[in-house]
């Protein structure tokens, strides 16, 4: 029995949350200046040249929208989008009906591209390059090679771990763009323009607090504003102020610095049962009772970013900012017989 191919394996729901909230055109993207700039000379000159756009690869940490500039594209050209993953596409015949149903200038958006298995990789060089690609039909002596000829396309790629790609092919996009966090006020902005999507009314001081504890990351402000939201229409009559912004990122376990339970756990470790390091990340993680993976993954990349941990070839430690936020005495200061841990 012939299994018809999926031509969108990955579509976004009409009804997810974080769609209604997505800029829908370049102009409307808050942030990324220079990124946009360059981006909005590479569409236009497509455009007046009525040729395809070159390949774009999109990296960056989660959340600071790879995804969203991606389906911005498409629209800004008026052409089709094709939308998968990396992990989806396991072996090259599975990239096949993507590349042969794609239409002339269209746009084949690959999430997470570092996901796709080396054969993969090799296949695409052909079909990015020459627009083409090889299929052999048939097995042993009786094997021949066809040559298909695919309609000129445009790939993007999304990955939040480019050096996961082999460097053929991140050399085979034209367009390279790397995402950098976002500033209190872009965010301030972005919850905003949010909370006018949501139909929330909020103040200017909420939107402020919401932005600044939100790590520099539009995902994470968003997440952050819809508890405020929920809270706000729970608790009274749906109206976010200052009182109810502040109750919620409390009732949350959101501190000033945008920390979750989560972080405030770990530090609370390290400090009190390590001393505030050196500590291993596999000691830290049977403490907590969590995947080391999860907290390299999931916790540690802010409190690096802030400054609160560092890595040191013996462990993980708390720095003197990370003693301070968690209103801690260090060690050398609280026992001085222990001042050696910092040596």
């Amino acid at each position: 029995m012939t299994r018809e191919p999926v031509i969108e394996a990955v579509v976004p729901s009409l009804d997810d949350p974080d769609r209604e909230l997505r800029p829908q055109r370049l102009n409307d993207v808050v942030g990324q200046r220079d990124v946009l700039e360059r981006l909005h000379i590479a569409v236009d000159a497509a455009l007046k040249r009525n040729d395809v756009l070159g390949h774009v690869l999109f990296d960056g940490p989660p959340g600071l929208g790879k995804t969203t500039l991606a389906t911005c594209i498409p629209r800004e050209m008026n052409v089709a989008i094709q939308y998968t993953t990396g992990a989806a596409i396991t072996a090259p015949k599975d990239l096949v009906p993507y590349l042969t149903n794609a239409e002339e200038r269209s746009v084949l958006f690959i999430d997470e591209i570092h996901r796709l298995p080396s054969a993969v990789e090799e296949y695409l060089y052909t079909a990015m390059e020459d627009f083409r690609i090889d299929i052999v039909h048939g097995d042993g002596t009786n094997a021949r090679t066809i040559n298909l000829w695919l309609k000129p396309f445009t790939l993007i790629g999304a990955t939040t771990r480019a050096g996961m790609l082999s460097a053929p092919l991140r050399d085979r996009f034209h367009v390279r763009e790397t995402l950098e966090f976002y500033s209190d006020e872009e965010l301030t902005q972005i919850v905003r323009r949010s909370a006018s999507k949501l139909q929330s009314p909020i103040d200017e001081a909420s939107a402020v607090l919401i932005a600044q504890r939100s790590r520099g990351t539009p995902r994470v402000a968003n997440n952050r504003l819809r508890w405020v939201r929920d809270f706000a229409t729970s608790r009274a009559n749906g109206a976010i102020d200052l009182g109810l912004t502040e109750a919620a990122l409390a009732m949350a376990g959101i501190d000033c610095l945008g920390l979750g339970r989560q972080e405030r756990k770990y530090m609370e470790t390290l400090i009190r049962v390590f001393q505030g390091g050196p500590a291993g990340l596999e000691a830290i993680a049977h403490t907590m009772n969590a995947s080391p993976d999860t907290l390299e993954d999931e916790v540690e990349p802010y409190l690096l970013r802030s400054g609160l941990v560092v890595r040191s070839p013996r462990g993980r430690m708390v720095t003197s900012n990370g003693f301070q936020h968690m209103q801690i005495p260090p060690p050398a200061q609280a026992n001085p017989g222990q001042s050696h841990l910092f040596d």
